[in-house]
């Protein structure tokens, strides 16, 4: 698996997707600057005036609800319902799910739309499938990624999504065995929207990979690697940005291949 997951890798550099993203204020320029990094090309368009223009020459989209209001979620109802009746790939980050009653009536209403991929945290993802009453912590995860494993696979069954759990290790679920991403820093947790990030990366990889479980595991695989190779050589969160952009560049495959910890097995 380790070698088709870096042949996904390089698929997203000679193939450079261009992904709409109708994504959250905070962390629009990391996002865009991410996708650049691996060789996407990113839009960050929610104009409800372009939204049918932008579902023709897009090749995916990403929908994030950080920074939700209603002029922007009904451009996110809009370019998911065409991303559903066009067939193409669309990717939601549930941000802060649980935390208020409209963000739950929003998330209700995209999910119906049948995300391609669904990534969130674990909180996130329990509050998502309504698996307990444990309440999200803002946009930070409260509990382990193992312990959302059931309330991703309801959300796969129920809309047919591969669910991304995200944390200490990220969990990719799909139709088979769940698969395990051992790979990041400790010290990715202190910079803000790097959550989001690897959700618009996913949205690169869903772009042009056919197997959705592969991209969405590569996509993890890449930003955890290159995380880890980007902490060594930062004295903090400021230089963590900036190194990390350059390694999610210039990572390779020896690279990848050495630090990649990626199983079947919890």
């Amino acid at each position: 698996m380790e070698k088709r997951l870096w042949n996904h890798v390089l698929t997203v550099r000679q193939q450079s997707p261009l992904v709409q993203n109708i994504t959250n204020f905070v962390v629009m320029n990391n996002s865009a600057n991410a996708l650049l990094a691996v060789g996407a090309s990113p839009i960050m368009a929610h104009a409800e005036g372009e939204l049918a223009d932008m579902a023709r020459i897009c090749q995916s989209l990403v929908i994030n609800i950080g920074t939700l209001d209603d002029y922007w979620f009904e451009s996110m109802l809009q370019a998911s319902a065409t991303a559903q009746r066009s067939g193409k790939p669309w990717v939601l980050d549930p941000v802060g799910v649980g935390a208020t009653l409209y963000r739950d009536n929003a998330i209700s209403q995209l999910l119906a739309l049948q995300p391609t991929v669904v990534r969130g945290n674990a909180s996130e993802i329990m509050a998502l499938a309504k698996a307990n009453n444990k309440a999200t912590k803002g946009v930070d995860s409260t509990a382990a990624s193992d312990e959302a494993l059931d309330a991703a696979r309801f959300i796969r069954y129920r809309y047919g999504s591969v669910v991304c759990i995200s944390g200490e290790v990220d969990i990719v679920v799909g139709e088979g065995r769940p698969i395990y991403i051992r790979n990041g820093d400790p010290l990715m947790t202190r910079v803000t929207g790097l959550g989001c990030s690897a959700t618009a990366i996913i949205g690169a990889f869903v772009a042009v990979v056919e197997d959705v479980v592969e991209a969405v595991s590569a996509a993890m695989a890449l930003l955890g690697i290159s995380g880890e190779l980007a902490a060594a050589e930062s004295a903090g969160p400021g230089s963590l940005q900036a190194n990390l952009l350059d390694k999610l560049y210039n990572i390779t495959e020896e690279e990848f291949a050495m630090r990649i910890r990626v199983s079947h097995e919890g």
